[in-house]
């Protein structure tokens, strides 16, 4: 990519993020750490200290969903509002190639969905150092890098699907296809081996396909305090996110190429 094409995915990812914040996402945002992390620095459940640790966990579960929440909605509207607005064109006129917009597109909603959890994040870590004296643990450093790859596959996935879907159904399908992963991925070839044949081909393909992102997932390790993993591991979940989101913008952007304006 030359520095005329560098210029222009950088604007048009900034103008993502922007959008973002003029549409008072950012205030939800705020409001949402507000009304998820408090308790746990106000109370602990039953009056047991040890107990707080379902606080913990439920704090950690509601800023996984929330995450895929915004990571959904910033990356499933990318398009939509310019194909119904006819704004696409002169976009395209500037000139502005398809590949330039998807990346800038891309690359705006993932800066947003991160800045948004970055605002978690550190809300949830100051509220525990306040409660427990820890500043910022390694495994909580930890934690939130696999979460950027949560959402780096989440935003590719979301802007794939509004390419070649409704926003309610791609909303819908990606969201049904996530949480069901993050729940139940590891256990896909177990519970096909239970199945008839059909049914195993079914599960096993989707394991071979879906997006693992339960490999992102360290909220027990964070809640009870464990050891932080090799960050050679690290390493490895996150090749395999950029990995992952690489098939689906190439996938975007093969929809995107045949797409009649």
């Amino acid at each position: 990519m030359n520095i005329v094409g560098y210029r222009q995915v950088r604007a048009l990812a900034g103008l993502s993020v922007l959008e973002l914040y003029r549409r008072k996402d950012l205030i939800v945002v705020f409001l949402l750490c507000a009304i998820i992390l408090l308790p746990l620095m106000l109370f602990s459940p039953f009056g047991v200290s040890g107990a707080s640790r379902y606080v913990d966990e439920l704090a950690l579960l509601l800023v996984w969903v929330f995450s895929l929440v915004i990571g959904l909605g910033v990356s499933a509207r990318l398009f939509p509002p310019e194909f119904e607005n006819r704004t696409i064109y002169p976009m395209l006129s500037k000139p502005v190639g398809r590949g330039t917009l998807l990346a800038g597109k891309y690359m705006g909603a993932l800066a947003a969905s991160v800045s948004a959890l970055v605002v978690f994040y550190l809300a949830y870590a100051l509220l525990i150092g306040m409660r427990q004296g820890v500043w910022f643990p390694g495994i909580l450093l930890q934690a939130f890098v696999l979460h950027v790859g949560f959402l780096v596959v989440v935003t590719a996935l979301g802007l794939a699907g509004s390419l070649v879907m409704t926003p309610s159904a791609n909303l819908t399908l990606c969201a049904l296809t996530l949480l069901g992963m993050l729940f139940y991925g590891q256990r896909l070839p177990e519970l096909a081996a239970s199945q008839q044949p059909f049914g195993r081909c079914m599960l096993l393909a989707l394991y071979a396909v879906g997006p693992h992102v339960e490999f992102f997932d360290l909220r027990q390790r964070v809640v009870h305090e464990w050891p932080a993993i090799g960050w050679d591991v690290c390493l490895a979940v996150m090749v395999y996110a950029v990995g992952y989101a690489a098939v689906c913008l190439m996938l975007a952007a093969l929809a995107f190429r045949k797409k009649k304006f």
